[in-house]
């Protein structure tokens, strides 16, 4: 018995984890140093990157659920 699971967006999740540790040092280290734009920055990079991993999970799961469909629907 084979399993033959397709890769799906490998970068995606490790992507988002990677963006969203640099953006906590990066918020760290600002406020270390006083420094307001950089903050701003961090703040803004760690938000755009805890919805960026939710939605590539969401897109993950759906295409494990679509596979599942369809071999179902091939064994028919």
């Amino acid at each position: 018995m084979e399993n033959n699971k397709k890769l799906r967006c490998p970068l995606g999740v490790p992507g988002g984890i990677l963006a969203v540790l640099i953006s906590l040092v990066g918020i760290v280290l600002n406020v270390v140093t006083f420094s307001l734009f950089g903050l701003i920055i961090s703040i803004a990079l760690l938000l755009v990157a805890l919805p960026f991993i939710r939605v590539t999970m969401m897109v993950h799961t759906a295409n494990d659920r679509l596979d599942e469909i369809e071999k179902k629907l091939a064994q028919k």
